[in-house]
């Protein structure tokens, strides 16, 4: 009988998952302090679809698991054309804001941290962006999300029109 553990073993990895930002906090007790942590995780397919999570628990590899979990299920689509974005959009979430640009073949990503990592996981190689505002990063994730979740590619927009690709583009 086979176990759980060997067959995710053998298997490839489906999705890319980078940690973004490993917290520590202190809770302080009778008996001194009491440490849990929070993880905040991106995952991919880098052929764009990308999701990110954010667990807590009072060790880093639970942590990190319930991050990586929450992920996966939050996975969301992002058109990608020849490794960029279709055009240039504005996000914000709380205080923080996003630009990102579409950018030509070998510019690569032209993003920090947080945005990188969504970019990378999502397969986007060129991308310029830009971070306004607050830098907290779950906030950055979540208007980086909300970006991405408002770009439109060129069959969608015709749909919405009522028109057919070759009436838009001619």
């Amino acid at each position: 009988m086979e176990r759980k553990k060997d067959f995710d073993r053998d298997q490839p990895k489906e999705f890319v998952e980078k940690l973004i930002k490993l917290n520590r906090t202190a809770k302080v007790v009778k008996g001194g302090r009491r440490f849990s942590f929070s993880a905040l995780t991106v995952v991919g397919d880098q052929k764009g679809r990308v999701g990110f999570g954010f667990g807590k628990a009072n060790d880093v590899t639970e942590a990190i698991r319930k991050s990586i979990e929450k992920a996966k299920k939050s996975l969301i689509s992002v058109p990608l054309k020849n490794g960029t974005i279709p055009h240039e959009i504005q996000a914000r979430y709380k205080s923080s804001s996003v630009l990102l640009i579409p950018a030509c073949s070998g510019t690569g990503i032209i993003a920090g941290g947080p945005i990188r990592a969504v970019m990378e996981a999502a397969g986007a190689t060129d991308v310029m962006s830009k971070s306004l505002g607050s830098n907290i990063s779950i906030n950055v994730v979540r208007a980086t999300f909300e970006a991405c979740k408002g770009l439109m590619n060129a069959r969608t927009i015709a749909k919405n029109r009522g028109k057919t690709l070759n009436e838009m583009w001619g």
